[in-house]
């Protein structure tokens, strides 16, 4: 038997790496160890515990979570350090030797770790636990509000499609997930505790229900019925599996799923695709961008590019700047490659220098800023729905997102009206800062 009486008077400090779904995840442990009676820091306060939810998805993404936890450590040298996530996962080992280190959990253990600290705060003996991937089977729920307006639901884990660059497969195991029964009930709870956005989040969510004979578009449709939920985000799809269907659905039929797809492209090179083991071309992602486009004017566009991955010459880069500039997107998200131990890229020729990598990230950067900007002012002087939060400062006007995901200040907008959703004119962009500026009209 577990003595959870160790939590009494007990704090925790929570830092989270990485994506979406790692701060859904971070958000319920938070909120488990709540529920047994640990308590957030506030302020000044020493924690008793620190938990880090890790990423492992680059090389700096390792180094930054070392840093972060020998930093802990040397802040509140006496607290003891529980370590989750996928770096955690990965290099167990590695993370348990790290100073302050008393609990290494692996993904699947993440929602295990009140009993792990409690068995180390009763016996002080470190705690490191992390099974092979390959074996990891069990969907392990998650939804989460975290400190913001808007829910995460988490409705998928791991990947099958081993991309040669990825190291994901590796740390979060193989494509499972939720029933619709119980995701469509976690929504429910969702609405009944104020939520009015939902973001569905997972590593792979169009690859839900494999295995089954339901699909993420059954799942769409029963969570669009869920009562008191306004909003549901869809937070990144394959473009192979974002079906003509579901834009289709989204466009005409949905009530509650906004005009806002997040599409991984990784490159513009069909060559480049062909090396990363990518499971489409150029010719099928412009489709889904075109088809957005025409039942979705509006719709906000985001995708995910590399630069610099191995095989991408001078030549190629460019075949992939140019195919970007030719798309009617929103923005870019760019990660230079980065080297992963135990991947398939390492075998493919091609090198490209931190030099060039840092010159071809700044491209893209540049581009996205100014597909930024000509989305945004196509939407001056237009009023649109925004979901208002709380400031997040002293002095700070109200914000939100409209439906097609602009940020928006709002002038005229009181704390009042936090998790409101209000129709705002759009009367200016700030570029540099990627935010619009509104006033008020009037509120849902």
């Amino acid at each position: 038997m577990i003595d959870f009486s160790t939590f009494d008077n007990i704090t925790a400090l929570y830092h989270t790496f990485g994506c979406k779904l790692n701060f859904a995840e971070t958000s319920t442990i938070a909120r488990q160890l709540a529920e047994l009676g640990v308590r957030r820091v506030s302020g000044a306060e020493q924690p008793d515990i620190i938990v880090v939810n890790t990423c492992s998805v680059t090389e700096l993404a390792d180094k930054k979570c070392r840093q972060t936890i020998r930093s802990f450590h040397k802040r509140y040298p006496d607290a003891a350090i529980v370590a989750t996530g996928c770096y955690a996962q990965l290099k167990s080992t590695e993370v348990a030797a790290l100073p302050g280190v008393a609990v290494v959990a692996g993904i699947d253990r993440k929602m295990d770790l009140a009993a792990f600290i409690a068995d180390y705060l009763t016996t002080r003996r470190n705690v490191v636990d992390a099974c092979d991937s390959r074996d990891i089977r069990e969907f392990r729920p998650s939804c989460s509000r975290g400190d913001r307006t808007r829910f995460f639901l988490k409705v998928q884990d791991g990947c099958d499609y081993w991309c040669t660059y990825c190291t994901i497969p590796r740390a979060r195991g193989r494509s499972r997930s939720g029933t619709i029964d119980s995701l469509v009930a976690q929504a429910a709870e969702a609405a009944a505790a104020g939520g009015r956005e939902i973001v569905i989040t997972g590593v792979n969510i169009g690859d839900f229900g494999k295995g089954r004979t339901d699909t993420f578009f059954d799942l769409i449709r029963e969570l669009d019925r869920v009562e008191g939920i306004d909003r549901y985000r869809i937070s990144s799809i394959e473009p192979n599996l974002l079906t003509d269907d579901i834009i289709d659905w989204v466009a005409r039929d949905s009530r509650a799923f906004m005009p806002h797809f997040h599409i991984p492209l990784q490159a513009g090179s069909d060559e480049v695709l062909r090396l990363m083991h990518r499971h489409y071309d150029t010719v099928l992602f412009r489709h889904k961008i075109e088809r957005i486009r025409e039942s979705m004017p509006h719709a906000f566009i985001g995708v995910d590019l590399i630069t610099g991955a191995r095989g991408e010459s001078p030549e190629l880069f460019e075949a992939s700047r140019a195919f970007v500039d030719s798309l009617d997107i929103s923005r870019l998200h760019v990660f230079p490659y980065s080297e992963r131990p135990s991947t398939r890229a390492l075998d493919i020729d091609g090198i490209v220098s931190q030099h060039d990598k840092h010159l071809r990230t700044n491209v893209m950067l540049r581009l996205s800023e100014a597909k930024w900007e000509g989305f945004a002012r196509r939407f001056i002087d237009d009023v649109r729905p925004v979901l208002l939060e709380h400031p997040q400062g002293a002095g700070k006007p109200m914000a939100g997102f409209t439906d097609n995901y602009l940020r928006v200040e709002v002038d005229g907008a009181s704390s009042e009206l936090d998790n409101r959703i209000v129709n705002v004119k759009i009367t200016g962009v700030d570029p540099a800062a990627e935010t619009m500026q509104g006033i008020l009209c009037d509120q849902q």
